[in-house]
């Protein structure tokens, strides 16, 4: 079935508005220089919008009506029916989880009321991030400081310019950074197959150079830098069909970079030695400070994840995957993963959230479902409960979590739509408790 999509907009004047500086919540990037032009049926971009941020604010809203069991209710009957059912769960799991602070703010809050289990839709990649994190620290970057003091940019195993279209152009390509010197280039260097290099280009940009190999062998040309860097031998005139030759080349960009940056995004690391990818990149970095200035970059947060994980920490110490099963927060990676949970049967609800595009879609489950989607979700179930709700930055004012995770940025409200914040449709389910 598809989720519907709202009613009606808020009434506006009829001449057209223009409204600039506007953050865009559809990607972690949260590009807040976006030029909206909002008119009385609809909002179009008109500057400084990518192929993400011109889908998600030119989506055309539609009927906003939600439903119980697939027919036609009002949302304080809604709000109702998924308290009854939340209430009665043993093990509730709140997931997908794609929305702003304040909603998960108050997601967190329910998940503790009802004794559930929190996870968002795209924790697997932030995990291959997590790990290394909390078992081996790691020396890391933000977009800012790479713009401006990155001459060497490595792009490890991912396609950056499909999933955050204007890096390259604001960070990599950027024509004024603050510390390289005039007529100073930066070099980059991608590794892996298939990546998107068209984007590298501009009068900062030097030359380009592409090692492609499979996507499961970026860990290995990653970790033969590594060991050519301490003079390691390797017993091979090749690695995942890149030369000695070239591998050398890298490895001495790598040491002779003033401040070189590995930049990769944790959903295109989607193999099982992922991970294993993750850890190497994280200690080469920390082999090359101990001669010069190099950091990791991970890109992520598209659907809200990065501060779903933020607030999780903030509210339980602990940055997802938690259950309030015992009255308090308890932590484990492996149990508390929505896709286990779901496959083995052992949740007995699933509450699910994705305000800020269809794509964020609940996993296949015999588990009855509470779905709190953006209009214009296909589902391929009827869920018990669906609650249309607004985009924040689009339907209602928000905040995000960049995806370097040193800042958080105001999102405006466009008033598209009159559809209800995931806050406060969260909020009222626990009210009804």
């Amino acid at each position: 079935m598809t989720a519907p999509s709202p009613a009606e907009a808020p009434p506006r004047a009829a001449a057209t508005e223009i409204i600039e500086d506007v953050a865009c919540p559809f990607c972690g990037l949260l590009c807040d220089d976006l030029e909206i032009q909002r008119g009385p049926s609809r909002v179009t971009v008109r500057k400084n919008g990518c192929v993400k941020a011109v889908a998600g604010f030119e989506r055309p809203p539609g009927d906003a009506s939600p439903r119980i069991d697939g027919r036609p209710a009002t949302l304080a009957e809604a709000v109702q029916a998924a308290a009854r059912l939340i209430g009665a769960a043993r093990l509730p799991l709140f997931g997908g989880l794609g929305t702003d602070v304040e909603g998960m703010r108050a997601v967190m809050a329910l998940a503790d009321r009802a004794g559930g289990v929190v996870d968002h839709g795209l924790s697997d990649g932030q995990y291959r991030n997590l790990e290394v994190l909390q078992t081996s620290g790691w020396f890391m970057s933000t977009l800012t400081e790479t713009r401006n003091r990155a001459d060497l940019v490595v792009i490890v195993g991912s396609d950056v310019n499909t999933m955050h279209p204007r890096f390259f152009e604001r960070i990599v390509a950027a024509p004024e950074p603050m510390f390289l010197g005039p007529g100073q280039t930066r070099t980059v260097v991608f590794i892996g197959e298939g990546l998107d290099a068209s984007a590298a280009k501009g009068g900062r940009i030097g030359e380009v150079i592409s090692l492609p190999c499979p996507a499961a062998a970026v860990g290995e040309v990653i970790a033969a830098v590594r060991a050519r860097l301490k003079g390691a031998p390797l017993g091979t005139d090749a690695v995942a069909g890149i030369s000695l030759a070239t591998i050398d080349d890298l490895a001495a960009r790598c040491k002779a970079a003033s401040y070189g940056v590995m930049v990769w995004a944790p959903p295109s690391l989607a193999y099982p030695t992922a991970d294993l990818t993750v850890r190497v990149v994280s200690d080469l970095v920390k082999d090359l400070n101990l001669t010069t200035r190099f950091a990791g970059l991970a890109l992520g947060g598209n659907e809200g994840a990065v501060s779903a994980a933020a607030v999780a920490t903030w509210q339980s110490g602990f940055p997802m995957r938690v259950s309030y099963a015992s009255g308090k927060p308890i932590y484990d990676s492996e149990r508390y993963a929505a896709t286990r949970l779901l496959a083995a049967g052992e949740t007995d609800l699933l509450v699910w959230i994705a305000s800020f595009t269809p794509e964020l879609v609940p996993p296949p489950s015999r588990a009855p479902a509470i779905v709190l989607a953006t209009p214009g979700m296909t589902l391929a179930a009827t869920p018990r409960v669906l609650i249309p709700v607004g985009t924040p930055g689009l339907d209602h004012a928000g905040r995000l979590v960049r995806c370097d995770n040193v800042v958080s940025l105001p999102l405006k409200s466009l008033d598209r739509s009159t559809l209800p914040s995931v806050a406060d449709v969260v909020a009222s389910i626990e009210l009804a408790l």
